[in-house]
């Protein structure tokens, strides 16, 4: 394609943006609602994911050490049990440090008074690096000789996963329904230019123009309209985000809640939303302008 004739294909495709100023600057509202909701969910869901995650990290197994052992052949199990795939740290936790942590938690309770480190047993307080597999790693610590018991809360880490994968399901549904929604908005903005201009499509097909000469102006047309509503919906985004971030620590004085910056989801946050945006554009577009050509 010539240069001259690729500048005036741009410029009819902007100034298509133009002539129908209502619909187009529906379509980029539209499209920026769209985003903004997609977004917030997305990176309200990003957070989620990490407290989840870090909360999943406080799901331990204590592993008790037989009684019988010396304080020597206790500590040497800690070996056995960092060896085994799915341990990302093991700390032993002697009697005595066991016998504090007790006192601490019921201090002022007589009913605990007589309670020696004789009566503990050593431990270890085992994290894991996938706590899906807690149930397979729990039996493999039982099996170690040494090890009197365990106690692991398969419950607790089965919620935590059951969580994240709801939230990731949730996300993919809302993420995929709103997109659609802007293609349909931005593909039914372009159809209506087409119908305006459906003659002078015609008069171009019996000239000889060919289906990409004629496609090119919606397209950048489509493209225009889904880049606006994207950049739009990127700011409005950050502000939003920092916004809300920032009302939500001065009233969180215990901090439960732990959000990343903007700037840390920055780039990802980029080219999810520039990707959105050329996407509902063009496909937008493109798949309007087909019954057009077959005239």
């Amino acid at each position: 394609m010539k240069l001259n004739n690729l500048g005036y294909l741009l410029k009819e495709g902007l100034r298509g943006i133009f002539l129908h100023g209502f619909m187009s600057f529906a379509a980029v509202c539209v499209t920026v609602a769209c985003l903004v909701i997609v977004g917030s969910f997305s990176i309200l869901a990003y957070n989620l994911d990490l407290m989840v995650q870090e909360l999943n990290q406080t799901s331990e197994i204590l592993v008790y050490i037989d009684s019988d052992l010396s304080d020597a052949e206790a500590k040497s199990i800690g070996t056995k049990i960092n060896l085994l795939d799915n341990v990302l740290q093991s700390t032993f936790v002697s009697r005595e440090e066991a016998l504090q942590n007790f006192i601490d938690d019921h201090d002022g309770d007589s009913a605990f008074s007589g309670v020696r480190a004789e009566d503990l047993r050593h431990r270890y307080v085992v994290v894991l690096e996938d706590n899906t597999k807690m149930k397979q790693t729990d039996e493999q610590l039982k099996q170690l000789p040494g090890v009197a018991s365990t106690n692991a809360a398969y419950e607790l880490a089965e919620g935590f996963s059951t969580i994240q994968n709801v939230l990731h399901m949730v996300s993919l549904a809302l993420i995929a329904v709103l997109l659609v929604v802007s293609l349909l908005i931005i593909s039914n903005t372009v159809k209506l230019a087409m119908y305006d201009r459906k003659d002078e499509i015609a008069i171009m097909k019996m000239v000889g123009a060919t289906n990409g000469f004629i496609r090119l102006p919606f397209v950048v047309e489509g493209f225009s309209l889904g880049m606006m509503g994207a950049i739009l919906a990127f700011g409005l985004e950050w502000v939003a985000y920092d916004t809300m971030v920032q009302r939500i620590a001065l009233v969180d004085s215990l901090q439960l809640f732990s959000f990343v910056s903007f700037q840390e989801v920055l780039i990802p946050m980029v080219a999810v939303f520039g990707a959105a945006g050329m996407f509902v554009g063009i496909v937008g577009s493109w798949t309007s302008i087909r019954k057009f050509m077959n005239v």
